[in-house]
C-alpha cells in the first residue's frame, strides 16, 4: 500500500488560496531580481572607478561582482520554469532545473576568479601606478556594503522558502563584500608606499573566489547527486516514528529537486490491519510530515506488514515462466 501525491501542499487539506510552493517561487524570483539590480548598480560604479583610478584589486573586486550579478540570471529562469505542472515527460517537475543553474553559477564564479588572477599577475609582472586613491577606498565601501545587502536578502528568503541554490548565493555574496574590504587594505598599501599591494591584493581575491568555487561546487554536485544533509533524513525519521500506529521505520529517502524537498517512507504496522486502516495511519504520516518539515514538498508512504518491513521484502524471489530461464526482481 502506498499514499502519495504528485501535487505540492498537503493532498488532505490546504492552508490558505495560494499554493504554497508556488508563493515560495514568486518569493526567490523576487529575490534574485532585487539583487541582480543591486549587484549590477554596485558593479558599475565600480567600474567607473577603476576607468580612472587604474585598480587592479578594484577590477579584480569588479569583475568578480559582475560575475555574481550574472550568476543570478540562470537562477531567475529556473525559478520560473520550477513553476510549471509536471509533465508527462518530467514527471516530477522542473525543479532540478535550479541544480543545473547553481552549476551553471558556479562555472561562472570559475572564469571571474580566473579574469581576476590573470589581471592581477599581469600588473605584477607590469605595473602601473594607481590613481585617485580616495575612489578606490569609497568603491570598495560601497562593494562591501552592495554585497552585504544582497548577502542579507537572499540568506533570509532562501532559508525561508527552503532554497539550498539562494542560500548559497547569499554566502557568496557576503564573500564578495570581504573581499571588496581587501581592495581597501590594497589601497592603504599603495598610500603607504607599496604599490605591489594592489596587484598582490587582486591575487589574494582570485584566491578566495577559487575557494568559493570548491565550496559551491561541492554543494551543487551533491544536490545533483540526490545527497542531503543527515539531519534532514534524521528529522524525516523523528517524525514518522512518532506517528500512532507505526511500528517501525524502515526505509527512508529523501532528494532536493531545486528548492523542494521529497520523501519517500516505507513503515510497517501490524499484520492485522485492514487496508483501510493502514491507509489511515499513511495519511497521518504524511500530514505530520509536511507540517513538521517546512521544506517538504511531497512525500510518498508505503505500508508494510510488520513482519515483511523494508525494500528487502520486495524483491522476487526466482522463478521461471513463458519458457524463459530462472531469474529474480530485485
Amino acid at each position: 500500500m502506498t499514499i502519495g501525491s504528485p501535487k505540492h501542499g498537503h493532498g488532505d487539506h490546504a492552508h490558505g488560496v495560494l499554493d504554497p510552493s508556488l508563493l515560495a517561487d514568486q518569493r526567490g524570483i523576487r529575490a534574485v531580481k532585487v539583487s541582480l539590480l543591486g549587484l549590477l548598480a554596485t558593479a558599475l560604479f565600480q567600474g567607473v572607478v577603476v576607468l580612472f583610478s587604474g585598480s587592479v584589486a578594484l577590477l579584480s573586486d569588479t569583475i568578480h561582482n559582475l560575475g555574481d550579478a550574472a550568476t543570478a540570471i540562470p537562477l531567475w529562469v529556473a525559478f520560473g520554469l520550477a513553476r510549471r505542472k509536471p509533465s508527462r515527460r518530467f514527471t516530477y517537475g522542473y525543479g532540478r532545473l535550479e541544480d543545473l543553474a547553481g552549476l551553471a553559477i558556479v562555472l561562472v564564479i570559475l572564469l571571474s576568479a580566473v579574469a581576476a588572477g590573470f589581471q592581477s599577475a599581469e600588473r605584477i609582472f607590469h605595473p602601473q601606478p594607481v590613481r585617485n586613491l580616495w575612489a578606490v577606498v569609497v568603491a570598495s565601501v560601497v562593494g562591501f556594503l552592495g554585497n552585504e545587502a544582497v548577502a542579507i536578502l537572499r540568506m533570509k528568503v532562501g532559508r525561508e522558502i527552503g532554497s539550498a541554490a539562494l542560500v548559497a548565493e547569499g554566502h557568496h555574496a557576503r564573500a564578495d563584500g570581504l573581499t571588496s574590504l581587501a581592495v581597501l587594505f590594497g589601497s592603504l598599501g599603495v598610500w603607504l608606499g607599496y604599490p605591489l599591494a594592489d596587484p598582490v591584493v587582486g591575487l589574494l581575491i582570485a584566491a578566495a573566489i577559487f575557494r568559493i568555487v570548491w565550496i559551491s561546487g561541492r554543494t551543487v554536485i551533491t544536490h545533483l547527486l540526490d545527497g542531503v544533509d543527515p539531519e534532514m533524513t534524521d528529522a524525516v525519521r523523528h517524525a514518522v516514528a512518532r506517528t500512532p500506529g507505526v511500528r517501525e521505520v524502515a526505509e527512508i529517502r529523501v532528494r532536493w529537486l531545486g528548492h523542494r524537498l521529497h520523501a519517500e517512507v516505507n513503515i510497517s504496522v501490524v499484520p492485522e490491519l485492514s487496508v483501510e486502516k493502514g491507509h489511515e495511519i499513511a495519511r497521518e504520516v504524511r500530514h505530520r510530515l509536511m507540517h513538521h518539515l517546512r521544506y517538504l514538498s511531497n512525500a510518498t508512504v508505503h505500508v508494510d506488514p510488520a513482519d515483511a518491513a523494508g525494500e528487502r521484502h520486495h524483491g522476487m524471489h526466482a522463478h521461471e515462466h513463458d519458457d524463459s530461464p530462472p531469474h529474480s526482481h530485485g
